[in-house]
Protein backbone atom coordinates (compact mmCIF):
# COMPACT_ATOMS: atom_id res chain seq x y z
CA UNK A 1 0.00 0.00 0.00
CA UNK A 2 1.30 2.98 -0.91
CA UNK A 3 1.65 6.64 1.46
CA UNK A 4 -1.16 8.13 -0.85
CA UNK A 5 -3.71 5.04 -0.85
CA UNK A 6 -3.45 4.84 3.48
CA UNK A 7 -6.70 5.21 4.83
CA UNK A 8 -5.10 7.26 7.85
CA UNK A 9 -3.05 9.97 5.24
CA UNK A 10 -5.71 11.07 3.28
CA UNK A 11 -7.62 12.87 6.31
CA UNK A 12 -4.74 14.76 6.79
CA UNK A 13 -3.79 16.02 2.91
CA UNK A 14 -7.72 16.60 2.78
CA UNK A 15 -7.48 19.22 5.84
CA UNK A 16 -4.16 20.67 4.82
CA UNK A 17 -5.71 21.11 1.33
CA UNK A 18 -8.85 22.82 2.76
CA UNK A 19 -7.04 24.91 5.15
CA UNK A 20 -4.50 26.13 2.03
CA UNK A 21 -7.87 26.82 0.54
CA UNK A 22 -9.64 28.54 3.02
CA UNK A 23 -6.66 30.84 3.41
CA UNK A 24 -6.55 31.98 -0.28
CA UNK A 25 -9.83 32.55 -0.27
CA UNK A 26 -10.06 34.49 3.43
CA UNK A 27 -7.01 36.22 1.65
CA UNK A 28 -9.20 37.34 -1.74
CA UNK A 29 -12.17 38.02 0.51
CA UNK A 30 -10.16 40.95 2.32
CA UNK A 31 -8.78 42.62 -0.48
CA UNK A 32 -11.48 42.57 -1.94
CA UNK A 33 -13.54 44.13 1.30
CA UNK A 34 -10.30 46.20 1.10
CA UNK A 35 -11.14 47.55 -2.68
CA UNK A 36 -14.41 48.30 -1.61
CA UNK A 37 -14.12 50.23 1.14
CA UNK A 38 -11.76 52.53 -0.72
CA UNK A 39 -13.59 52.63 -3.90
CA UNK A 40 -16.45 53.41 -1.18
CA UNK A 41 -14.26 55.90 0.35
CA UNK A 42 -13.36 57.94 -3.19
CA UNK A 43 -17.20 57.53 -4.36
CA UNK A 44 -18.16 59.10 -1.33
CA UNK A 45 -15.57 62.49 -1.25
CA UNK A 46 -16.33 62.78 -5.01
CA UNK A 47 -19.37 63.24 -3.63
CA UNK A 48 -18.64 66.28 -1.56
CA UNK A 49 -16.84 68.84 -3.66
CA UNK A 50 -15.96 72.38 -4.15
CA UNK A 51 -14.24 74.70 -6.69
CA UNK A 52 -12.87 77.66 -7.23
CA UNK A 53 -12.57 78.79 -10.50
CA UNK A 54 -12.66 81.84 -13.41
CA UNK A 55 -14.76 79.34 -15.81
CA UNK A 56 -18.27 79.76 -15.80
CA UNK A 57 -20.38 76.99 -14.46
CA UNK A 58 -23.69 75.11 -16.23
CA UNK A 59 -26.13 74.15 -13.75
CA UNK A 60 -27.54 71.01 -15.60
CA UNK A 61 -23.71 69.67 -16.23
CA UNK A 62 -23.37 70.22 -12.29
CA UNK A 63 -26.65 68.89 -11.43
CA UNK A 64 -26.07 65.43 -13.49
CA UNK A 65 -22.77 65.47 -11.93
CA UNK A 66 -24.16 65.98 -8.41
CA UNK A 67 -26.44 62.69 -8.68
CA UNK A 68 -24.43 60.43 -10.49
CA UNK A 69 -27.20 58.58 -11.14
CA UNK A 70 -27.93 57.97 -7.39
CA UNK A 71 -31.43 56.19 -7.35
CA UNK A 72 -31.69 56.95 -4.13
CA UNK A 73 -31.34 60.83 -4.24
CA UNK A 74 -35.08 62.46 -3.17
CA UNK A 75 -34.44 66.04 -3.71
CA UNK A 76 -32.00 68.49 -4.72
CA UNK A 77 -31.39 72.12 -3.74
CA UNK A 78 -29.80 74.24 -5.85
CA UNK A 79 -28.82 78.58 -5.59
CA UNK A 80 -26.88 80.32 -7.73
CA UNK A 81 -25.62 83.58 -6.85
CA UNK A 82 -25.73 86.56 -9.78
CA UNK A 83 -24.10 89.58 -9.58
CA UNK A 84 -26.47 92.95 -9.88
CA UNK A 85 -26.48 95.78 -11.28
CA UNK A 86 -27.44 98.05 -8.62
CA UNK A 87 -25.94 97.95 -5.35
CA UNK A 88 -26.03 100.63 -2.17
CA UNK A 89 -28.45 103.00 -4.31
CA UNK A 90 -25.37 102.96 -7.11
CA UNK A 91 -24.61 101.40 -10.41
CA UNK A 92 -22.17 98.85 -10.62
CA UNK A 93 -20.45 97.97 -13.82
CA UNK A 94 -18.56 95.21 -12.44
CA UNK A 95 -17.78 92.94 -10.17
CA UNK A 96 -14.33 91.53 -9.18
CA UNK A 97 -13.71 88.86 -6.52
CA UNK A 98 -9.83 87.65 -5.34
CA UNK A 99 -9.43 85.21 -2.84
CA UNK A 100 -6.97 83.04 -0.69
CA UNK A 101 -5.78 79.97 -3.24
CA UNK A 102 -5.62 76.44 -1.37
CA UNK A 103 -7.51 78.02 2.20
CA UNK A 104 -10.36 79.48 0.33
CA UNK A 105 -10.97 75.61 -0.89
CA UNK A 106 -9.84 73.93 2.21
CA UNK A 107 -12.85 76.73 4.26
CA UNK A 108 -15.19 75.46 1.49
CA UNK A 109 -14.83 72.14 2.09
CA UNK A 110 -15.25 72.58 6.21
CA UNK A 111 -18.32 74.31 5.36
CA UNK A 112 -19.35 71.10 3.86
CA UNK A 113 -18.58 68.72 6.34
CA UNK A 114 -20.13 70.97 8.92
CA UNK A 115 -23.19 70.64 7.15
CA UNK A 116 -23.50 66.89 6.46
CA UNK A 117 -22.75 66.55 10.29
CA UNK A 118 -25.95 68.57 10.59
CA UNK A 119 -28.20 66.99 8.00
CA UNK A 120 -28.43 63.55 5.89
CA UNK A 121 -26.79 64.68 2.70
CA UNK A 122 -26.17 62.09 -0.08
CA UNK A 123 -24.43 64.88 -1.94
CA UNK A 124 -23.10 68.32 -2.06
CA UNK A 125 -21.00 70.67 -4.36
CA UNK A 126 -19.79 74.33 -4.42
CA UNK A 127 -18.79 75.89 -7.42
CA UNK A 128 -17.90 79.65 -6.70
CA UNK A 129 -15.91 82.10 -9.75
CA UNK A 130 -13.45 84.38 -9.28
CA UNK A 131 -11.96 87.54 -11.25
CA UNK A 132 -14.17 90.12 -12.87
CA UNK A 133 -18.07 89.16 -13.78
CA UNK A 134 -20.70 91.75 -14.74
CA UNK A 135 -24.11 92.38 -14.12
CA UNK A 136 -26.23 88.85 -15.18
CA UNK A 137 -23.03 86.89 -14.77
CA UNK A 138 -23.21 83.86 -12.19
CA UNK A 139 -20.95 83.89 -8.97
CA UNK A 140 -21.53 80.93 -7.09
CA UNK A 141 -23.27 77.53 -7.24
CA UNK A 142 -24.54 75.95 -4.12
CA UNK A 143 -26.19 72.28 -4.66
CA UNK A 144 -27.32 69.54 -2.08
CA UNK A 145 -28.54 66.53 -2.72
CA UNK A 146 -30.54 64.48 0.22
CA UNK A 147 -33.68 61.60 0.87
CA UNK A 148 -35.77 64.28 1.53
CA UNK A 149 -35.90 68.11 0.48
CA UNK A 150 -35.96 69.53 4.76
CA UNK A 151 -32.26 68.48 4.72
CA UNK A 152 -31.17 69.43 1.48
CA UNK A 153 -33.17 73.23 1.77
CA UNK A 154 -31.56 73.85 5.72
CA UNK A 155 -28.45 72.00 4.29
CA UNK A 156 -28.07 74.37 1.17
CA UNK A 157 -29.15 77.76 3.26
CA UNK A 158 -26.58 76.79 5.97
CA UNK A 159 -23.56 76.45 3.42
CA UNK A 160 -24.37 79.62 1.51
CA UNK A 161 -24.78 81.21 5.56
CA UNK A 162 -21.33 80.21 6.33
CA UNK A 163 -19.71 80.51 2.97
CA UNK A 164 -20.25 84.37 3.04
CA UNK A 165 -18.72 85.14 6.30
CA UNK A 166 -15.90 82.48 6.66
CA UNK A 167 -14.86 81.79 2.70
CA UNK A 168 -11.67 83.73 2.17
CA UNK A 169 -12.80 86.00 -0.55
CA UNK A 170 -12.43 89.79 -1.50
CA UNK A 171 -14.80 91.79 -3.15
CA UNK A 172 -14.37 94.88 -5.82
CA UNK A 173 -17.38 96.53 -7.23
CA UNK A 174 -16.88 98.74 -10.29
CA UNK A 175 -19.02 101.97 -10.32
CA UNK A 176 -19.06 105.02 -12.97
CA UNK A 177 -16.87 106.86 -10.08
CA UNK A 178 -14.57 104.01 -10.23
CA UNK A 179 -13.63 100.63 -7.45
CA UNK A 180 -14.65 100.49 -4.10
CA UNK A 181 -13.89 97.33 -1.72
CA UNK A 182 -16.79 95.84 0.05
CA UNK A 183 -17.32 95.24 3.29
CA UNK A 184 -18.65 92.43 5.90
CA UNK A 185 -22.46 93.25 6.44
CA UNK A 186 -24.14 92.65 9.29
CA UNK A 187 -27.23 90.76 7.93
CA UNK A 188 -24.83 88.04 6.45
CA UNK A 189 -23.42 87.88 10.12
CA UNK A 190 -26.67 87.90 11.76
CA UNK A 191 -27.90 84.93 9.15
CA UNK A 192 -24.73 83.04 10.13
CA UNK A 193 -25.27 83.55 13.77
CA UNK A 194 -28.94 81.89 14.00
CA UNK A 195 -27.43 78.58 13.31
CA UNK A 196 -25.76 78.69 16.77
CA UNK A 197 -28.91 79.23 18.62
CA UNK A 198 -30.71 76.60 20.31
Amino acid sequence: MSISDSPHMRPNATTAAMTAETRIESRIETQAETIAKTNAATTHAQRFTVAVQHADFDLNTQHALLINGDRGVGAVVSFVGMVRDLNLAEDVVALELEHYPGMTEKTLTKIIDQARARWSLQAARIVHRVGKMYPGDQIVLVLTASAHRGDAYEANTFIMDFLKTEAPFWKKEWTPEGPRWIEARTSDDNAAAKWSKP
